[in-house]
């Protein structure tokens, strides 16, 4: 995975192994299998790490007394994960008490959530809270099927999205491969908003700064009449 993403012309990585009920997030075993891989790199790759936390209340006990291990990089920026089955109201509250903690909470690949889905105002809500959002590549190109790429591409263009990722998993269906995402956003929104979302924003968070692009969310009703107005 780290040659696929070397030859995919990927600079920085970060390992982000889930923190859940099913699996358990051991910091120091994750950091030891960081430094064996980053030896065997040498400076060819640069890795880091962080998981993708899931709201439960073990792993918010965790995060309120060391939350570092968690973050990307050990900085401030949180991937946090909502499951499939419930989002309860109570969300809204967590992630503001992670935003009080200093934290700043980046939803996960929404657009793979059937919740988030049918309930995108959710979605909007927290990004005005102040939360950032990221797609996984895959999804522009169909590979989590046409819901999921829809959801992507509209949430892209009415401005709920500040990265895109791999979510790599393996060699074959879910590489660590960002060009073809890069080239499809450049495509229909200019190369400014693929930099963006594929490379400033992305090194930003790596380094725990501000975002320097952090864009208008758009109103659907907006996005509607411009699509109507094109095709007529």
């Amino acid at each position: 995975m780290a040659e696929d993403a070397i030859a995919d012309g990927i600079t920085h990585v970060v390992g982000t192994p889930h923190a859940s009920n099913e699996h358990a997030f051991h910091f120091a075993r994750v950091q030891a299998v960081r430094e064996e891989l980053q030896e065997k790199l040498g400076e060819r790759l640069t890795i880091a790490t962080g998981c993708d936390f899931h709201l439960n209340p073990e792993n918010i006990q965790s995060i309120r007394n060391d939350p570092a291990p968690f973050c990307i990089n050990q900085k401030d920026y949180l991937l946090v994960e909502f499951n499939e089955f419930s989002i309860p109201p109570s969300m809204d509250q967590t992630l503001h008490e992670l935003h009080l903690q200093g934290l700043r909470p980046i939803v996960t690949h929404p657009e793979r959530n059937g919740i988030l889905r049918t309930q995108p105002e959710r979605l909007r809500d927290w990004v005005h809270q102040g939360c950032y959002v990221q797609v996984t590549a895959g999804s522009l190109s169909g590979v989590f099927g046409p819901a999921a790429k829809e959801r992507a591409w509209t949430w892209i263009e009415q401005g709920l999205v500040h990265f895109v990722s791999s979510d790599a998993h393996n060699t074959a269906r879910r590489p660590l491969k960002l060009k073809f995402a890069y080239e499809a956003i450049t495509e229909l929104h200019g190369e400014e908003k693929a930099r963006a979302l594929l490379l400033d924003n992305p090194l930003a968070a790596f380094e725990g700064q501000a975002l320097p692009y952090v864009p208008e969310v758009r109103s659907k009703l907006k996005i509607e009449k411009r699509k109507r107005f094109f095709f007529f």
